[in-house]
C-alpha cells in the first residue's frame, strides 16, 4: 500500500483531537470530509482498508490508555501489553471498516452518499460496536459534539444522532470545499443544521421534581498500586471516612470499590460509623464495595446507609478482562495483576435507589457510556450517579473522555449527572452538559455541589436508539433498491 495508510492514520489520529481533553469539535468536519472525498468513486475493497486504517488511527490514538491499563497498572510485559492493545485496536477498527465497505457497495451520486449514505453506515456500525460482544461504544462520533451547538440534538435522538448529524455536516462540508453543484443550497443547509441544535439547545425538557439538596463526592486519591494493599487497607478506610465526616451534604457519594475488600470482611464498626455519618445529615451514604452472595458470585456494587432502608446496586456491564474473563482467555490471568477481576454480572431491571429523596439511577465505571441502558431507567429516575475508578488508566485521556461522556448522559436525559471517582475526575454535571463542578485530577478532595432533581421525558428517553438505527437502515435500503431499480432499466 506504500505511504497511503500512513495518511489515514494521521487523519483518523487527528480525529481524537476532537474529543476531549482537547474538545476542539471542527476538527472531526475536516478528517471526516477528507474520509468522503477519499471515498468517492472508490471500491468496496479500497474503502474497507482506508476505513480500517482510518479506524486504527483513531482508535490506536484515542484508547492507548489500555496500555496503561495492562503494563503500568497490571504488571503486563510491555511488548505483549503493546500487542494486546493493538489487536484490540484493529478489532474495534474492523467497524469504520465495514461502514466504508457497505456506503462503497451501494451505487449513489456524490451528494447522497456524503450526505446520507456515509452517515448511516458508520451510524449503524457504531450502534453495532455499542453492544456486540458486550459492547464499547467509547469515542463515537457524537460524543465530540458536546459542548457545541449540535449537542441540542441529543435529548432528541441520543449520540448516533449526534454521529448522523455531525457525518452528515462534514458531506456538506466536502461538497462545499468539492465546488461541487448547488453549493447555495449545501452551505443553506448546513448553517440549518447547526441553528437547529443551537435552538434545542435552549429547550427544558425536564421540571424540578424537588427542591434541591446538598450532596459531597468524595475522591480518595488511591494509587491503583496500593488500592488492594492490605497495608494500605486501614488508611484508604480511614480517608474516606474523615472525607464524609467533615461534610454536612444529605448526600454522600463513595467512589467506585472504595472499600477494597468484600461487604463481609469489613468491619461492622466501620460501616456502623458511616451509617452513624449519614444519619447525623439526616440523609444517606452510598458506598462503592464489593459483595458476595456465595463462593461463587462477587458483585462490583452500591449499597446505601443511612435514614433510608438499605439497598444496592450491582454492576450489570462488565469490564472484559478487568471484570470478568471472557472464555478462552484465562491464559491472561498468568501474564496481568487484576484483583477481583472475576465478577458476576447483576440482573437488568434492579430497582432504582430511593435515597435522600430521590430515586437515583446508579451506574458504575463505563456503564454510563451505554446511553440505552441509562435511558431504560427513565423517566422514574430523577438523578444519575456514576461512580468510578479511573485510576486504572493513570494520566491519560481515559478521564476526559469518561467525563464527555457523562455530560452527553446528562444531555440525552435531561438529569443532572453525579460522578464520584477514585482519583478524576469527580464532578457534577448539569442536565444541560454543563460541568457546575468539578475537582481537581490526583489529589484528594470533596466536592460538595447543590444537586436538583428532575421529572419528564426526552424524545431520546422515550425512543432510545431506535428511531436514528430505523433511519440509517432506511437509508441504506432506499438507496439500494433506487440503485438496483435503475440498473434493471
Amino acid at each position: 500500500m506504500g505511504t497511503v495508510p500512513v495518511y489515514q492514520l494521521v487523519a483518523g489520529g487527528l480525529t481524537v483531537g476532537a474529543f476531549a481533553p482537547l474538545g476542539f469539535y471542527p476538527l472531526a468536519l475536516v478528517t471526516l470530509a477528507w474520509l468522503a472525498h477519499v471515498w468517492r468513486g472508490a471500491p468496496p475493497r479500497r474503502c474497507f482498508w482506508t476505513g480500517f486504517w482510518f479506524g486504527l488511527g483513531l482508535f490506536g490514538a484515542g484508547v492507548s490508555w489500555i496500555y496503561v491499563s495492562m503494563h503500568d497498572i497490571g504488571g503486563m510485559p510491555a511488548p505483549l501489553a503493546a500487542f494486546a492493545t493493538l489487536v484490540f485496536c484493529a478489532f474495534l477498527a474492523l467497524y469504520p471498516a465495514a461502514a466504508g465497505w457497505l456506503q462503497a457497495r451501494i451505487p449513489a451520486g456524490d451528494a447522497m452518499r456524503a450526505c446520507l449514505l456515509i452517515p448511516a453506515a458508520w451510524t449503524l456500525a457504531e450502534w453495532l460496536r455499542s453492544w456486540m460482544l458486550t459492547g464499547f461504544p467509547w469515542l463515537s462520533l457524537g460524543y465530540a459534539a458536546v459542548g457545541w451547538p449540535l449537542q441540542g440534538y441529543a435529548p432528541v435522538g441520543g449520540v448516533f444522532a449526534l454521529s448522523f448529524i455531525t457525518l452528515t455536516l462534514a458531506g456538506l462540508i466536502w461538497l462545499l470545499a468539492a465546488r461541487r453543484p448547488r453549493a447555495g443550497y449545501w452551505l443553506t443547509l448546513a448553517l440549518a443544521m447547526v441553528a437547529g441544535g443551537e435552538a434545542l439547545r435552549h429547550v427544558e425538557w425536564s421540571s424540578p421534581a424537588s427542591a434541591p439538596l446538598n450532596v459531597a463526592l468524595l475522591q480518595g486519591n488511591i494509587e491503583q498500586s496500593l488500592k488492594f494493599d492490605p497495608a494500605r487497607y486501614a488508611r484508604t478506610l480511614e480517608s474516606y471516612a474523615r472525607l464524609a465526616e467533615a461534610t454536612q451534604a444529605r448526600l454522600i457519594i463513595f467512589p467506585e470499590t472504595a472499600v477494597p475488600r468484600f461487604l463481609d470482611q469489613v468491619e461492622r464498626d466501620y460501616l456502623r460509623r458511616l451509617d452513624a455519618v449519614a444519619q447525623r445529615n439526616g440523609g444517606d451514604l452510598l458506598l462503592g464495595v464489593p459483595t458476595r452472595k456465595s463462593n461463587e458470585e462477587f458483585f462490583n456494587s452500591v449499597i446505601t446507609l443511612g435514614v433510608s432502608p438499605v439497598q444496592a446496586y450491582h454492576k450489570v456491564h462488565l469490564v472484559p478482562f478487568g471484570e470478568f474473563v471472557p472464555p478462552g482467555f484465562a491464559w491472561t490471568l498468568r501474564v496481568v495483576d487484576i484483583p477481583m477481576s472475576d465478577f458476576s454480572r447483576g440482573t437488568l431491571g434492579q430497582r432504582l435507589l430511593a435515597v435522600a429523596g430521590q430515586r437515583i439511577a446508579a451506574n458504575i465505571c463505563y456503564e454510563d457510556a451505554f446511553g440505552d441502558e441509562i435511558a431504560a431507567q427513565l423517566p422514574e429516575a430523577t438523578l444519575l450517579v456514576n461512580v468510578s475508578n479511573v485510576a486504572w488508566f493513570g494520566d491519560s485521556l481515559a478521564p476526559a473522555q469518561h467525563l464527555q461522556i457523562a455530560r452527553a448522559r446528562a444531555l440525552e436525559t435531561a438529569r443532572m449527572h453525579l460522578t464520584a471517582t477514585n482519583t478524576g475526575i469527580t464532578a457534577a454535571i448539569d442536565r444541560d452538559g454543563t460541568v457546575r463542578a468539578r475537582l481537581p485530577q490526583f489529589a484528594e478532595g470533596r466536592l460538595e455541589a447543590s444537586a436538583q432533581g428532575y421529572a419528564g421525558a426526552t424524545p431520546y428517553v422515550r425512543w432510545r436508539d431506535w428511531p436514528v438505527v430505523v433511519v440509517s437502515l432506511g437509508v441504506l435500503a432506499a438507496a439500494a433498491l433506487v440503485a438496483r431499480r435503475r440498473r434493471s432499466r
